[in-house]
C-alpha cells in the first residue's frame, strides 16, 4: 500500500475507500464534530476517527486515523512523524524509526516497483590468490532516487573461482559507483577486465539496521548469559540499581558475546596490520638455546605445546635463532619469553608515536560513566609478515619455532599495535573512547551516551576480529583505574595500589635504587606541587661527578616525597568554559607553576609543573629566572593554553612590562617571541596572596653581577627602506610613485652622457615617461611638429614648469627623441646634455643620487652638484633640500646640525627634607668590609649629604638603609627623587614609599640633569675618595663619613651657608676646633629660651637661604637659555627620539643614536612629553633634550604596529 508523507498535515487522514478495501467496518469510525480545512482554505466533512494497525518494514504500529474524502488514499502527517520521532533527510529521500528505513518516492516522478539492474567492474583489477578485495563498481542504467540496494551474484559465475558477495548498498541519482566484496579461491592470479558483469543490483522497499551483525550461540536467551561472561556482567551491574540500566547490560553483553575471549584458547586474529621487522642488511643472528633447570624445562615445554595448538607459534627452519628465558610472575607462576634483544638491536626502529598519556587523561573531562577494555593477549592478536616470521624463531634446545603472530618482547611491537588500534578505532572521535596499547576507555556523559559507545566501540573491534579479556574489563563504572591512575567525574588521582608501595621504599643506598624511586616519583610528579624544588636534594645525587651521599637534607626530601607521594590531591579535569589561571614562580633551585581553572564559584587545580634549574640557569637574575619559569610553563601546558586566552599570575611585577619589551635581543627575544603566540595577560599578585606557586623561595644572583642581565635590552631599529632585488621587475611609468629598485652594476652611458639610471629601463622607458609627463609633454609635442617656439597665448594656461621649459626654448632639444637641456659654463669652454626629467623618474633618481650605497647620503651641496650633472627639472634645488632633510637614514644618524634643548626647568623647595634626591654609586673594588655600592642621599633646600656604603643595590637592602638609617635619623621626607634604576623602581621600594608616605618621583631616561645635584655631589666625591684611599682602593668606605663632615662644614654657593647651619641651626664643632680651642657659644638662661632663639635663628638662615636660591637659580638660568629653544611639540606631531645603545657584537660608531618616527600623545609640560612608536607601541616619558623634530613622510609607520 501506498502512503503520502505530508509534513504541511497536522492530522492523518483515510479514505472510506481504503477502509473498505481493508474490510473494515465503518461503524467503528467514531464521529468527530470538527471538519478539515484545505490548504486551498476550502473545509471538507469529516466522518470520524479509526484507529488502525499496520506495518512498515519490521515495525507494526498502531496509529489514529481521521477519515475523510479525499483524493489520496491514506496520508501520515505531522501527529505520526512526531509519535513515532521519526526523521527526514529530504537530500537523501530517507524516511527514519529507530532502525528502519524507508526511501521516499515521488508518486508522478519515481518508479514505485522494485528494479533489477546491471553491476559492471569500472577499471582492470588483478585479485591475488586466496585473497578478498573491494572494488569499485557500476549499476548500470540507474536513474532512480536516493535509496537502497542490495548487490548479489548472479545465476551463472562470471569468474571462476571469483565469489561475490552480498553487500547492501546506498544509490543515489548522482553517482551509481558501488563496492563489490570478492574473493579468490584460488591458486591463482585472477584478473577483472572493465565493463565485466559480475552481479545484479535490486532495489529494496525499506531498510532495518540490525541491533548487532553476528549470531550468538543457541544457548544464549535472554534469561541466561554467556558463562564466560557473567562475571563481567555481575561486577557491571553492582552499583546500578536501575532495573532498566541492568536490562540494557544484559542485552548489550549478549548481543556483544563474541567479542569476548571464551577462554584462554580464544585469541582473536586480524590482519589490518602485520609487524614487520625491518633489519635491513644485516646478517641473521643465531643465539644457543640458554639451559634451563629440569623443573623450568617441563614448564617450557608446555607452553610450547599450548602455543602450537593454538596456533601460535610453528616449526621453523630459520637460520635466526633467539634464547628462551623464564620469568616469574607475581602469583609465583612462570612466564615464557623470548630474549630478542640482539635482533632488536639489529632492527630499525619504527617512529610510529605512542599517545601522551597527560593528553589521553585530560580528554576524559566532563564524562561521568567510565569503562576500560583490555585484549586479551593483545599482541598475540596481531599477525605477524610472513617475511619476517622467520626472524622470531627461538628454541628451548630441542626443536625451533617461530610465531605465526606478533610476539612479547619486539622493540617496534608496541609502535605495530598502536598503529592498528588507531586504524580500527579510526571512525571514533576521542570524546567516545581513547587508547593506550592494549588498554582502552569508553567514556561518556550519561548511562545511555556509554551504552551507545561502548556499541560503536565493540563493533571496531568485531570488525577488525579482535577479541577481549572479560575478567580484565570493567563496564559502567564511576570509577576506574586506568594508566596507574584513578579516573572519575571528580578528576584524576593517583592509584592507591602504585602508591602504598611507597610507604615502605627503602632508603636507596646507590645510584640504581635512587633512579629507580625518582622514576616512580616523576610518573606522577603532577600531583606534586613544585616536585623539583622538593626532589633537588636527591636528584643531584644522581648528577655525575657527584659522589653518592645521603645527607640530612636528602632524607628530609625522601621521606617528604614519599608523603606526598601517599597524600596527593585530585585534579580536575579541563573544562571548555571558565577562564585558565597559570600560576608562576621561580627560586634559586627550580621553578614551577601551577594550572588551574575558575569553575563555577571554585578556582580548580587541573595540573603542576616544576623543573630543576641546571647550572647556568641558577645564575640568572631573580626577574630572567621568573621570566624563565613563564616560558617554561607555557611550554609544558601548551596543549591547554595554545589558542585560549588566560591570565598568568605572578609575585614579580617588572614581568608585566618586560613582555612588552619592543627591542630585546639574544636569549630574550627567543624568549618573548614564544610568549606573544599565547593570548595571555599578565597580572601582579602579591606574595602574601601567591601562595600556590610562591612556595619556591626567590633570592638574588649568586654572583655580583648576572652576566645575562647585564647585557643591553634593547636592540636599535635598523628601518632602512631597502632596495627591491627582483632583478625582473619593470618600471611602471604610468604611476606617479615608481617602485624603488636596485640599480645595475653595469652602467651604459649613452650618446646623451647621463647613465642608464634603472636596471631593465631603456631610452624608449625614458621617452613614454616624457611624453606622459603633464608638464614637458607639451613642450616634446610643440618640438616634433615644428621645432618652433609656441607663442605665449599656447602657453598662459599651462602649468608653470611648462613655462619655465618656453622660457628656456632654445636651450632645450630632442635627442634620439629624449627631451635634453643644453648647459654652458660662465666661459663658454663647457658644455653637456642634462635628461629633462620627468615627475615618475624624479623620486627614483634622487633615491639612486642619495640612498644608495653609490649615492653615499651625502648632504645638500654634493647631492645637488650630483643631479645637476645629469638631469635637469625646475626647482631642482627645492627638491634635493626637501629630500635631504627628510632622509630617515641621514637623520637617525647625523641628527639635527645643533641640538636643540629647553630652557631650564625650575624646581625650587623651601624647606629641609621637603625634596630628597638619591642615587646609587658604584660598582667599587669591594672594600674589605664587603661593600661595593654607596647610596647617596641629598636634601635639595639644606644640601645635606647622606652617604651609605652597600654590598649590593638589590632593592630590599637599599629600602633597608632609607629606612633605618635616614628615615629614623631624619624623619619621613615630603618627596624622594630619583633615576629609573631597577632598584627604585621596583615593587619593594614603591610599597615603602606608598607605607610611608612619600611621593615617589623620578627622572626622565637618558637624562640625568633632572636629577643634577645628587649628580654634581657624586662626582665631588669621586673626586676626594681618589685623593686618600690607598693604592689597592679597599679602603674607600672607611673615608665617607670623614668626607661628608667636611661637606656639611663647607658653605655651599648656592646657599651661602653651610648644609649644617641650614639643617641644624648651628655650625659642626670639626678637629680644628679640638687643636685651636673654639670659643664655646653663650650660655643660654633655659631650654626654652635655647629653642626659642634656635627658631628663630633658622628662620632667619632659611628665609635668606631662600633668597640666595633663587638668585642662584636665574643666574643659571641666563647661563643657560642662551642656545636653548622655547620650541615646543604639540600632540600630533612627528619627532625623533635620541636613544644612542651599545649592543655586544656592534660597533658604537657604526649605529644610528636616533630612531623614529614618534608621535607626541601629551605635553606633560614644557619639558617633559609622552610619546609613542606606532598604535601598538609602548608609550614613553621623554626629556624635551631628546626630541627633534621629524620632517619625512612615514605616516605609514604610525598605522602599522610598532616593531617587535
Amino acid at each position: 500500500m501506498q502512503m503520502i508523507v505530508d509534513t504541511g498535515s497536522n492530522i492523518s487522514i483515510v479514505t472510506p475507500q481504503l477502509l473498505r478495501n481493508l474490510a473494515k467496518d465503518l461503524s467503528c469510525v467514531q464521529p468527530v464534530p470538527n471538519c478539515l480545512k484545505s490548504v486551498t482554505g476550502e473545509k471538507l466533512n469529516l466522518l470520524g476517527t479509526i484507529t488502525l494497525k499496520f506495518a512498515i518494514g519490521n515495525r507494526e504500529l498502531l496509529q489514529s486515523f481521521y477519515v475523510a474524502d479525499i483524493s489520496e488514499s491514506c496520508i501520515l502527517g505531522l501527529d505520526f512523524l512526531q509519535q513515532q520521532r521519526c526523521q527526514l533527510n529530504i537530500k537523501d529521500g530517507i524516511l527514519s524509526m529507530g532502525n528502519v528505513q524507508v526511501p521516499l518516492l515521488h508518486p508522478l516522478t519515481d518508479d514505485l516497483n522494485l528494479l533489477c539492474y546491471r553491476v559492471i567492474a569500472l577499471e582492470d583489477i588483478n585479485i591475488q590468490p586466496h585473497t578478498e578485495v573491494v572494488i569499485p563498481a557500476k549499476v548500470v542504467d540507474y536513474t532512480g532516487k536516493n535509496g537502497w540496494g542490495i548487490i548479489e551474484p548472479t545465476d551463472e559465475e562470471s569468474i571462476p573461482g571469483v565469489f561475490i558477495g552480498k553487500v547492501l548498498t546506498k544509490l543515489t541519482n548522482e553517482t551509481t559507483v558501488v563496492p563489490i566484496r570478492m574473493v579468490n579461491v584460488t591458486e591463482e592470479k585472477r584478473k577483472v577486465l572493465a565493463g565485466t558483469d559480475l552481479a545484479k543490483c535490486e532495489t529494496v522497499s525499506f531498510v532495518v539496521c540490525p541491533d548487532f551483525e553476528n549470531c550468538f550461540e543457541e544457548s544464549t536467551t535472554r534469561n541466561e548469559i554467556p558463562k564466560h561472561l557473567a562475571e563481567l556482567y555481575e561486577s557491571s551491574t553492582k552499583d546500578l540499581v536501575d532495573e532498566d540500566q541492568r536490562n540494557k547490560v544484559f542485552d548489550l553483553l549478549c548481543e556483544n558475546a563474541t567479542v569476548f575471549s571464551s577462554n584462554s584458547s580464544d585469541i582473536g586474529r586480524t590482519d589490518i596490520v602485520k609487524h614487520q621487522i625491518i633489519t635491513g642488511s644485516a646478517k641473521p643472528i643465531k643465539q644457543p638455546p640458554r639451559r634451563l633447570p629440569l623443573a623450568k624445562r617441563d614448564v617450557a615445554c608446555q607452553a610450547v605445546d599450548k602455543m602450537l595448538k593454538d596456533g601460535v607459534i610453528e616449526p621453523s627452519t630459520s637460520p635466526w635463532s633467539s634464547p628462551v628465558v623464564l620469568v616469574a610472575k607475581k602469583n609465583g607462576n612462570l612466564r615464557f619469553c623470548v630474549d630478542y634483544r640482539k635482533l632488536n638491536d639489529a632492527t630499525i626502529k619504527d617512529s610510529y608515536p605512542l599517545p601522551r598519556i597527560d593528553d589521553t587523561l585530560d580528554a576524559l573531562g566532563g564524562s561521568q560513566w567510565f569503562s576500560t577494555l583490555d585484549l586479551k593477549s593483545g599482541y598475540w592478536q596481531v599477525a605477524m609478515d610472513p617475511a619476517d616470521k622467520e626472524k622470531t624463531a627461538f628454541s628451548i634446545g630441542g626443536g625451533l619455532w617461530h610465531f605465526r603472530v606478533m610476539p612479547f618482547g619486539l622493540c617496534n611491537a608496541p609502535a605495530t599495535f598502536e598503529r592498528l588500534m588507531d586504524h580500527v578505532l579510526a571512525g571514533l572521535p576521542w570524546n567516545i573512547c581513547l587508547v593506550y596499547l592494549d588498554d582502552i576507555i569508553v567514556h561518556g556523559r550519561t548511562f545511555s551516551e556509554q551504552l551507545e559507545n561502548l556499541r560503536k566501540v565493540f563493533a571496531c573491534l568485531r570488525k577488525a576480529n579482535l577479541k577481549l579479556s572479560p575478567e580484565k574489563c570493567n563496564l559502567f563504572r564511576r570509577e576506574v583505574k586506568y594508566l596507574g591512575h584513578i579516573i572519575s567525574c571528580k578528576g584524576v588521582a593517583t592509584d592507591p595500589a602504585k602508591i602504598n608501595s611507597v610507604k615502605d621504599w627503602p632508603r636507596p643506598t646507590c645510584l640504581a635504587e635512587m633512579r629507580s624511586f625518582l622514576g616512580l616519583c616523576s610518573y606522577y610528579r603532577k600531583f606534586i606541587r613544585n616536585f623539583a624544588e622538593i626532589a633537588n636534594p636527591l636528584t643531584r645525587l644522581t648528577q655525575k661527578d657527584v659522589q653518592f651521599v645521603w645527607d640530612s637534607e636528602a632524607e628530609n626530601a625522601f621521606q617528604q616525597l614519599k608523603c606526598l607521594l601517599t597524600n596527593t590531591p585530585v585534579l580536575s579535569f579541563l573544562s571548555d568554559e571558565g577562564t585558565l589561571i597559570l600560576d608562576t614562580d621561580a627560586s634559586g633551585v627550580a621553578i614551577g607553576a601551577v594550572l588551574s581553572q575558575k569553575q563555577g564559584n571554585e578556582e580548580k587545580v587541573i595540573a603542576y609543573f616544576s623543573r630543576a634549574l641546571d647550572r647556568t640557569q641558577r645564575q640568572y637574575c631573580t626577574t630572567r629566572r621568573e621570566l624563565l619559569a613563564v616560558v617554561k610553563s607555557l611550554a609544558h601546558f601548551h596543549p591547554y593554553l595554545y589558542g585560549r586566552k588566560f591570565a598568568v599570575r605572578t609575585d614579580h611585577s617588572s614581568l608585566r612590562w618586560l613582555v612588552n619589551f619592543k627591542y630585546a635581543e639574544g636569549q630574550l627575544a627567543r624568549w618573548l617571541q614564544k610568549i606573544q603566540q599565547y593570548d595571555l595577560k599578565i597580572e601582579h599578585r602579591a606574595g602574601k596572596c601567591h601562595l600556590n606557586a610562591d612556595a619556591l623561595s626567590r633570592r638574588p644572583c649568586l654572583g655580583e653581577h648576572c652576566k645575562s642581565c647585564d647585557r643591553a635590552e634593547t636592540k636599535e631599529r635598523t628601518a632602512s627602506e631597502g632596495q627591491c632585488e627582483n632583478e625582473n621587475h619593470r618600471l611602471t611609468l604610468i604611476a606617479n610613485r615608481v617602485r624603488r629598485q636596485s640599480p645595475a652594476q653595469d652602467t651604459d652611458v649613452d650618446d646623451l652622457g647621463h647613465e642608464n639610471f634603472i636596471e631593465n629601463v631603456g631610452p624608449q622607458d625614458i621617452v613614454k615617461a616624457q611624453e606622459m609627463d603633464s608638464d614637458i609633454g607639451h613642450v616634446i609635442k610643440w618640438m616634433k611638429s615644428g621645432n618652433e617656439r609656441p607663442q605665449w597665448s599656447q602657453v598662459s594656461a599651462l602649468s608653470e614648469v611648462t613655462k619655465n621649459c618656453w622660457a628656456q626654448w632654445d636651450s632645450l632639444c630632442l635627442r634620439n627623441d629624449i627631451l635634453c637641456r643644453k648647459w654652458e659654463s660662465s666661459d663658454g669652454t663647457t658644455t653637456r646634455f642634462q635628461l629633462v626629467l620627468p615627475k615618475a623618474l624624479r623620486e627614483e633618481v634622487l633615491m639612486h643620487l642619495h640612498n644608495h650605497p653609490t649615492g653615499g647620503h651625502f648632504g645638500v651641496k654634493k647631492t645637488l652638484e650630483r643631479v645637476k650633472e645629469r638631469f635637469y627639472w625646475p626647482r631642482c634645488r627645492e627638491d634635493v633640500t626637501l629630500w635631504c632633510s627628510t632622509c630617515s637614514e641621514c637623520s637617525s644618524r647625523k641628527g639635527p646640525v645643533t641640538r636643540q634643548k629647553a630652557r631650564l626647568g625650575k624646581y625650587v623647595v623651601g624647606a629641609p627634607l621637603e625634596r630628597v634626591a638619591i642615587d646609587v654609586m658604584g660598582p667599587l673594588v669591594r672594600s674589605t668590609k664587603g661593600n661595593r655600592y654607596l647610596l647617596v642621599v641629598m636634601d635639595y633646600f639644606s644640601k645635606w649629604p647622606e652617604a651609605y656604603a652597600l654590598p649590593n643595590q638589590e632593592a630590599k637592602t637599599v629600602a633597608t638603609v632609607i629606612v633605618n638609617e635616614f628615615v629614623c635619623r631624619f624623619g619621613v621626607p615630603l618627596e624622594l627623587h630619583s633615576d629609573q634604576g631597577t632598584n627604585f623602581e621596583s615593587a619593594v621600594f614603591q610599597e615603602m614609599c606608598s607605607l610611608l608616605g612619600i611621593k615617589k618621583t623620578r627622572t626622565t631616561p637618558l637624562h640625568p640633569e633632572s636629577d643634577g645635584m645628587v649628580e654634581r655631589y657624586n662626582r665631588t666625591l669621586k673626586t676626594q675618595l681618589s685623593l686618600f684611599v690607598a693604592e689597592h682602593q679597599k679602603d674607600w668606605d672607611k673615608y665617607v663619613p670623614l668626607l661628608l663632615m667636611a661637606y656639611r662644614t663647607a658653605t655651599h654657593a648656592s646657599t651661602h651657608f653651610t648644609p649644617a647651619r641650614l639643617m641644624m641651626g648651628r655650625e659642626i664643632r670639626t678637629p680644628i676646633d679640638l687643636v685651636y680651642e673654639r670659643p664655646d657659644p653663650e650660655v643660654v638662661e633655659s631650654y626654652s629660651t635655647y629653642v626659642r632663639e634656635l627658631q628663630e635663628n633658622l628662620q632667619v638662615t632659611h628665609d635668606f637661604a631662600r633668597k640666595y636660591i633663587e638668585q642662584s637659580f636665574e643666574s643659571m638660568r641666563k647661563r643657560y637659555d642662551v642656545d636653548s629653544s622655547a620650541c615646543i611639540f604639540n600632540e600630533g606631531d612627528q619627532v625623533w627620539l635620541y636613544n644612542p645603545r651599545k649592543k655586544k657584537g656592534r660597533s658604537v660608531k657604526l649605529m644610528r643614536p636616533w630612531e623614529g618616527p614618534y608621535v607626541v600623545i601629551k605635553r606633560l609640560n614644557d619639558l617633559v612629553y609622552r610619546i609613542q612608536r606606532g598604535r601598538n607601541g609602548k608609550l614613553k616619558v621623554i626629556h624635551r633634550n631628546r626630541l627633534w623634530a621629524y620632517r619625512g613622510d612615514q605616516s605609514e609607520l604610525w598605522n602599522s604596529e610598532a616593531d617587535s
